[in-house]
């Protein structure tokens, strides 16, 4: 079931086209990575759907109703744009928000006091927000974010700033946040994360929308039929073995073992390949590697950045 729908939206801005006949569809219960490269129509798109704005054409549906106000308080939006009331103290401010948001008050201390040790600031709880470093009102906004249980989170860039156990930290709670039921549309440019976190994915170009769907799915539709080979053996009757069936890529000795990645041409199956390099040396591994989230980003958007990537490497 989807918990939200984008149906054939499209939004203006004077003379510049925000987002052109957008259809994105987030299934309940899921982490949904919204990409694309600064200015492709990502934070419009998240704007809509909070109902800051509307759109010129189409539709927003939540649980299968157009969406309204009222379904608005069932979600949580964390905007790249961060936002705190700096001389307030912490919790104070934690306990403020999440009155806003519906909770009462001693629940919202409840859950206040929950959230800051969690994400081990529990001890800072009576400092004012500008006694924070950056990464730690960060952290306090995610909580003022997730604090009310929303059954939709709209996480914009939430690793930025981070250290890399801090956004270890943060992933280990959108995780959890899934678990308990929530859906997470997460925007962010860090591929590693969308990665490790995300279901599926829509990439947003030029306000279109140029790829979408499961991330394991556009990962085995951008392959290229490349192994990594690990052997023991000449390199020299490796390559004679591969004879017409296959292109050396890259190779490199290291212990008496010698890793290899080859480009199988297409006429060729990979077990015909094996079988005949079998002979030739011992096998120690032989992996097919998929496109990184990273590679087909570039690859789908600027592909010629990844043309110089390659050619600097070679």
């Amino acid at each position: 079931m989807n918990i939200l729908e984008v149906i054939n939206v499209t939004k203006n801005y004077y003379k510049h086209r925000a987002l052109d006949n957008v259809n994105i569809s987030v299934g309940e219960g899921s982490i949904f990575g919204l990409l694309g490269p600064n200015g492709a129509g990502k934070t419009t798109l998240i704007r809509i759907i909070t109902q800051i704005t509307g759109p010129d054409i189409g539709n927003i549906l939540y649980k299968s109703h157009p969406i309204t106000d009222i379904h608005v308080s069932e979600m949580g939006y964390l905007p790249e744009e961060r936002g705190l009331y700096r001389k307030s103290k912490v919790i104070d401010q934690i306990i403020y928000l999440s009155r806003l948001k519906g909770l009462p008050k001693k629940e919202a201390i409840k859950r206040a006091n929950e959230w800051l040790k969690k994400l081990n600031l529990y001890e800072w709880k009576d400092k004012r927000i500008d006694d924070l470093s950056k990464g730690m009102q960060q952290k306090i906004q995610f909580i003022v974010t997730a604090i009310h249980e929303p059954k939709l989170l709209i996480l914009d860039e939430p690793f930025s700033g981070f250290d890399p156990l801090n956004a270890e930290l943060i992933k280990h709670e959108i995780i959890q946040l899934k678990n308990k039921g929530a859906t997470i549309i997460l925007s962010t440019h860090n591929m590693n994360s969308v990665e490790e976190l995300c279901d599926d994915i829509a990439l947003i170009h030029q306000s279109k929308v140029v790829l979408q769907g499961q991330v394991d799915a556009i990962k085995n539709q951008h392959k290229e039929n490349i192994f990594k080979v690990i052997f023991e053996g000449h390199i020299q009757t490796f390559t004679h073995a591969l004879w017409s069936m296959a292109e050396l890529l890259t190779h490199q000795e290291h212990n008496s073992k010698i890793t290899a990645t080859i480009r199988i041409k297409k006429e060729y199956s990979s077990n015909k390949v094996l079988e005949g390099i079998l002979p030739a040396c011992k096998i120690i591994s032989f992996t097919e590697l998929l496109p990184s989230m990273n590679e087909i980003f570039i690859r789908t958007v600027a592909p010629e950045q990844l043309d110089v990537k390659n050619s600097l490497t070679e």
